[in-house]
């Protein structure tokens, strides 16, 4: 399996398919690049897919020192040099969708356009921020941990995804739900939140939000009248109920990712078929 070189650290990914824009999976905290589950094979159809794992994290190398967002911004950059790819869109679960604006900073138009899944693009809520506070204290993260899973896993029946959950989530121990806690606050605190991120970066890029529909008490709730004020920014509401809609509705998820991509490539295709047929037409038949 390929692996890019992140100051030192090596960086494991997978690569499948061909064609650009390149969409780039991005995990979130202390979870590896499985949580995409089938969503990265279902885009390889039509387009290359890469998927990571950040350092310390899944079968990327441990880090040799303590880290933060710089470094994981690193380790896509890595990802993005070692394939070579002129264009890319980050798709980015939840928090590591701050990790996708730093990319669009950094290198302006490579990133052609941002995919965020199921986020919090408003200002956090205090219940959520007091659970990232009980993250980092030695004595409360594994039941702010907890607290997290119930509420991302209420009402879902699927058993796959509460085995990964279970299993790569619940692998890590306090020092990385620490430092995910220490990250995403201090995210909050420099932007107010993702939303204003977004207007703030300059020229704005189209933003494509997929998000579960849940309960008020889950998180995020619907966010169409947000995207209404925004031209840049859209909302696909999936027909899923957790944080991972992947586990759920994959094939949703390609094809409302594929239409985002690449409008441009379908209108011109139809404009093709459109001629084609007024060529037939045309023939003394």
């Amino acid at each position: 399996m390929p692996e890019a070189c992140s100051n030192g650290v090596r960086i494991s990914y997978d690569d499948r398919g061909e064609g650009g824009p390149a969409l780039l999976f991005l995990p979130g905290w202390c979870v590896s690049r499985k949580v995409f589950a089938d969503l990265p094979r279902l885009s390889a159809a039509r387009r290359r897919t890469l998927a990571l794992d950040w350092r310390g994290h899944g079968e990327s190398e441990a880090a040799p020192a303590p880290f933060g967002s710089n470094e994981l911004v690193e380790d896509a950059i890595a990802v993005i040099a070692a394939i070579g790819a002129r264009s890319v869109v980050p798709v980015a679960l939840s928090h590591a969708g701050w990790i996708a604006i730093e990319l669009r900073r950094r290198l302006g138009d490579r990133i052609a356009k941002l995919v965020l899944i199921d986020w919090i693009v408003q200002e956090a809520p205090a219940p959520f921020l007091r659970v990232l506070e009980a993250s980092q204290s030695p004595d409360r993260w594994s039941v702010a941990g907890d607290l997290l899973f119930s509420i991302w896993l209420r009402g879902v029946g699927n058993d796959a995804l509460k085995s990964f959950i279970a299993a790569d989530m619940g692998g890590h121990g306090f020092d990385m739900w620490a430092r995910a806690g220490r990250e995403i606050t201090a995210a909050y605190r420099r932007w107010g939140s993702p939303l204003a991120a977004l207007a703030g970066l300059e020229p704005t890029l189209p933003v494509q939000h997929l998000h579960a529909r849940r309960d008020e008490a889950g998180h995020p709730a619907d966010q169409r009248s947000i995207a209404a004020g925004d031209p840049w920014y859209s909302v696909v509401e999936l027909d899923a109920r957790s944080h991972f809609p992947m586990f759920e509705t994959p094939q949703e998820m390609a094809a409302a990712i594929e239409r985002f991509v690449a409008p441009d490539r379908r209108a011109s295709l139809r404009e093709r078929r459109a001629g084609e047929t007024s060529w037939m037409n045309s023939l003394p038949l």
